[in-house]
């Protein structure tokens, strides 16, 4: 029953006053420090909000982008200072990939970052840090990002009421079955790191 009384915990937090506040702070701070996915926050919002959905997309893509913007600066002033501390934590093994991404694809590797479970902060810091040209990555980040948070508002708006009440009775088994993805990700990532 955890992940069940995680998810009304979500939905009341959804129905805030001051949620939609919440969600771009969450969606800004994402983009370049924060360890947080909005979509913990949209789609409980979107979901018990439909007719205001894809504003609250619209919303959480802006944020995203200025936090994104935020990141590329880090990435493009700072890299120096925080890339020692960069490299003791979990992130570095993501960076490296992203810079590889940004090697072989240039402008795609943003876009694709908008839908990889590689987290978006570190592909704007990357990006940063790499000088990429400043404006495709930005229309780049608006269109990966966009497009996600779109989906995600579109999908769970349309559900309606009828998909609140099958998440809610199958919570524990998706939030359950999602740890045990991780895991399994995890360890199938570190395999592959070795071989």
């Amino acid at each position: 029953m955890i992940f069940q009384k995680l998810y009304d915990k979500a939905l009341a937090w959804s129905k805030h006053r001051h949620a939609a506040k919440l969600l771009c702070a969450v969606s800004f701070a994402e983009s370049s420090f924060f360890p947080v996915p909005p979509d913990i926050m949209l789609a409980p919002m979107a979901l018990s909000q439909p007719d205001k959905a894809f504003r609250l997309a619209m919303f959480t893509t802006i944020a995203s982008v200025l936090g994104g913007m935020l990141g590329y600066t880090i990435g493009y002033f700072m890299f120096d200072s925080i890339g020692p501390w960069l490299e003791t934590t979990h992130y570095w093994d993501s960076y490296l990939l992203a810079r590889k991404w940004f090697e072989e694809w240039g402008f795609w590797a943003i876009f694709v970052a908008g839908f990889s479970p590689i987290p978006y902060k570190v592909f704007t810091i990357a990006a940063g840090a790499l000088s990429m040209v400043f404006v495709p990555f930005v229309l780049a980040s608006l269109i990966g990002r966009g497009t996600r948070f779109f989906l995600v508002a579109m999908l769970l708006a349309a559900g309606g009421a009828r998909l609140e009440s099958k998440l809610r009775e199958y919570m524990d088994r998706l939030g359950w079955a999602t740890v045990g993805l991780v895991v399994v990700g995890a360890g199938l990532y570190k395999l592959l790191q070795q071989g």
